[in-house]
């Protein structure tokens, strides 16, 4: 059996007996059909010194560590399944490390920054000249904004917020995240206040005397929905004079970690916060303990300059 009668047997395999999905089944496809291409003699009967060479050339020719990463995972696979087959009596996977994929640092604002947009969500809030429907509109993202930045929720944790969060007026409150995982967040006095205010101007609106959600929306969820919410953000960005390339509600999430972290909470602390699962989801920050560390000896070590 040649190398494309074996890749055949093995997307067979995976579609029979793993159900695998059309798309994973092309992307196999051309992994593997790839590798079978760059390798002298075909996949098949490759040994670990081809496989590797093949990798270090498609590492020359500019492919990402994480394609690397995938077309290695495919071949992983691939060599499994000759095994488990008794169609090869080795797997030269086996030694092979995968590519070293490099975690890009999370977007985030300043300090300054994050003032600023803050700042002028409250100003819009009480500008007296706006309508009845702007103003609505205004009170609604200042309070968005307002808890985003306080509590660092995901944002469909926050546009799916029940009203009774706002009715009870706790400085803490919990929230069901991934995987139905409850946590405990705190909210700042500005929070509270955007979202007591924004409850009083939501009373007048008929429409959302019965929604059980904060933020209700003629939508088949509910309540707002995140490209919504995510727009007028970046509506908000440019009144305030930033730009809006830099701001997402996911930015604000990182924001509220990083100057948190920069200000010396610890990283479990954060981990806690978030919801994440993982510390190491939360190591991404560990460039802003870094910062913060160097900062401490230059400022406090008797030696430093």
């Amino acid at each position: 059996m040649n190398s494309a009668a074996r890749i055949e047997a093995f997307l067979e395999m995976m579609s029979a007996e793993r159900g695998a999905a059309e798309n994973t089944l092309s992307s196999y496809r051309r992994d593997l059909e790839d590798a079978s291409a760059g390798i002298g003699g075909g996949l098949a009967a490759a040994t670990s010194a081809d496989i590797r060479a093949y990798l270090d050339d498609i590492a020359a020719r500019g492919f990402a560590a994480t394609s690397q990463a995938r077309k290695l995972s495919a071949i992983r696979q691939f060599f499994k399944f000759l095994y488990a087959e008794g169609l090869r009596g080795d797997d030269p996977t086996g030694t092979l490390d995968s590519p070293r994929k490099g975690r890009p640092l999370p977007k985030t604002m300043s300090e300054a920054d994050t003032g600023r947009l803050l700042d002028r969500a409250a100003q819009e809030a009480v500008d007296p000249s706006m309508h009845d429907g702007d103003r609505l509109a205004a009170l609604r993202l200042h309070a968005l904004v307002e808890v985003l930045y306080a509590t660092g929720l995901r944002v469909s944790e926050l546009v799916g917020l029940p009203v009774t969060v706002a009715q009870r007026d706790d400085r803490f409150f919990m929230v069901r995240g991934k995987g139905n995982k409850e946590r405990m967040v705190p909210l700042s006095a500005k929070a509270r206040a955007a979202m007591r205010t924004w409850l009083a101007a939501r009373a007048t609106v008929p429409a959302f005397a019965d929604s059980p959600f904060l933020f209700p929306a003629a939508a088949d969820s509910g309540y707002l929905s995140r490209q919504v919410f995510a727009r007028e953000l970046k509506g908000l960005a440019a009144r305030a004079g930033i730009a809006t390339a830099k701001i997402s509600p996911h930015v604000l999430r990182h924001a509220f970690a990083s100057h948190l972290l920069q200000n010396g909470a610890d990283l479990r602390a954060v981990q806690q916060l978030l919801g994440h699962a993982d510390i190491s989801t939360t190591q991404i920050y560990t460039h802003v303990l870094e910062e913060r560390l160097v900062r401490l000896v230059n400022d406090h070590h008797p030696l430093a300059d």
